[in-house]
């Protein structure tokens, strides 16, 4: 039987991603931030604090290793929050890289979460795997990350950093944000709607990880994205027709900048992306969800 650590499994993809195992062939231990009394209380569950050493016997002997935590970069970002954004991701995964390069029976590989992010606003520029990391808060915190988990690769770890693209979940994220507004007849594009979104729909999200777990070629950034990539304007009025509703209101940048602040406004929903899945596709993975339109029929429509 495989054994799978697991950070981040309460959220949408981490839930997806456990649901995709099969219970007779897999064990999966999730690694928690809440106190766990003793092992034999909860055998699945391994407590860790991310801005902590992690004790490298805690971690030792997985067969693969899946860290997807993080604090969430939605709401306003003060000194405060980007602090957190920053530690919970940089700290928690060297602290836990450092401690399964140190343990006995080490992973055969470290998929850890990255973002689409890393690229910054890029506007009509096509993005790889190899395009370098672009400029502002989220671009370094992305370059950070990716670094921290070198440690796990250094120590001979095969290590894959999913850059992670907009995730389109029926069980939270971004859209079910936005669904809430266009399910009033309130949705439309966002600023001026001609920044590329690079999507994915959280079924792919999960082969995706399957597929960098299983494919020994694949190491480093890996773009976690669906082929084809729309701009704002397009990916609302979809949106808005899979809903049966307009998409009428436009959301001036102003308006964005009051509610989330100018700096997160910017890097999150105005900074344009317009990425591609090249290693993905040269390794043969097969995309369950190619069209924008299909993909939010098979959540909401």
């Amino acid at each position: 039987m495989e054994r799978l650590l697991v950070s981040g499994a309460s959220g949408p993809i981490g839930s997806a991603l456990l649901a995709s195992f099969d219970p007779q062939k897999t064990q999966i231990v999730r690694l928690v931030r809440r106190r766990v009394q003793s092992a034999e209380q909860s055998p699945s569950q391994v407590s860790w604090d991310p801005l902590a050493p992690v004790s490298p016997a805690a971690v030792s002997g997985f067969d693969a290793v899946i860290h997807l935590s993080g604090e969430s970069v939605v709401g306003r970002w003060s000194a405060e929050k980007k602090k957190a954004i920053r530690e919970s991701r940089v700290h928690g995964t060297r602290n836990l890289a450092t401690a399964l390069a140190q343990s006995q029976a080490k992973p055969r590989v470290l998929v850890c979460a990255s973002a689409v992010g890393f690229y910054g606003n890029r506007g009509e520029e096509v993005l790889r795997e190899e395009s370098p990391a672009g400029q502002g808060f989220l671009p370094d915190v992305c370059r950070e990350w990716e670094d921290a988990s070198r440690i796990a690769a250094e120590a001979g770890i095969r290590t894959v950093n999913i850059r992670i693209g907009l995730v389109l979940s029926s069980q939270g994220g971004a859209l079910a944000k936005m669904m809430k507004a266009f399910k009033l007849g309130l949705g439309g594009r966002i600023g001026s709607g001609k920044q590329w979104w690079s999507w994915i729909h959280v079924d792919d999200i999960v082969g995706g990880i399957h597929h960098a777990m299983e494919r020994e070629s694949l190491s480093g950034p890996v773009n976690l994205v669906a082929p084809n990539p729309v701009r704002n304007a397009e990916f609302t009025k979809v949106l808005a027709s899979v809903l049966g509703r307009p998409a009428i209101f436009p959301v001036p940048e102003f308006a964005l900048r009051l509610i989330f602040g100018k700096q997160a406004a910017q890097e999150m929903l105005l900074a344009s992306q317009r990425v591609k899945p090249g290693k993905l596709t040269t390794s043969g993975y097969a995309f369950r969800f190619l069209d924008l339109r299909a993909a939010l029929e098979n959540l909401v429509g």
